[in-house]
C-alpha cells in the first residue's frame, strides 16, 4: 500500500472522511487525538472496533474529517469509513468486518415534525373541559 485510502462513513446526520496509511495506529479527528475529540470511552471503541474485529490494532494511521450531526454520530459514521477504507486494503478482511456488523449503514435518521403535533408523534394535551 504506497499512498492512502479514502472512504466516506455516515450517520445520522454526520458524515465523515476517512483517509487510512500504513503507520503506528495514530488516529486523529479534525486534527485532534481521538481521544481528546471523543472523551466518552464508548465513542472511543467505536473507533478502534474495525481494527481489533480484523486484529490489525496500530498497523494503519487514520485522519478523520468529521461535519454534521452529533459526537455520537461522528462516531458511528467514522466506524464505517474506517471499515469501508480496511476493505480497499484487503478484501479478504470484508467476511470479518461484515460478520461484525462494520458495514452495515444504520439509516435511521430523525422523524420530521408533522403540523398540528408538538414535535412528530406527540400531541398537544387534550382538556376536556
Amino acid at each position: 500500500m504506497e499512498k492512502q485510502k479514502t472512504a466516506v462513513g455516515r450517520r445520522k446526520e454526520a458524515v465523515t472522511r476517512i483517509f487510512l496509511s500504513k503507520g503506528d495506529g495514530k488516529i486523529t479527528v479534525n486534527d485532534l487525538d481521538y481521544k481528546l475529540y471523543f472523551p466518552q470511552v464508548y465513542l472511543q471503541n467505536q473507533l478502534e472496533l474495525p481494527f481489533t474485529t480484523i486484529e490489525s490494532t496500530g498497523k494503519f494511521d487514520v485522519r478523520i474529517n468529521a461535519a454534521g450531526g452529533g459526537k455520537k454520530g461522528q462516531a458511528e459514521a467514522s466506524k464505517l469509513g474506517i471499515a469501508r477504507a480496511l476493505i480497499t486494503v484487503n478484501p479478504e478482511w470484508r467476511p470479518a468486518l461484515k460478520a461484525a456488523g462494520l458495514l452495515h449503514r444504520d439509516s435511521r435518521v430523525v422523524e420530521r415534525k408533522k403540523f398540528g403535533k408538538k414535535k412528530a408523534r406527540r400531541s398537544y394535551q387534550f382538556s376536556k373541559r
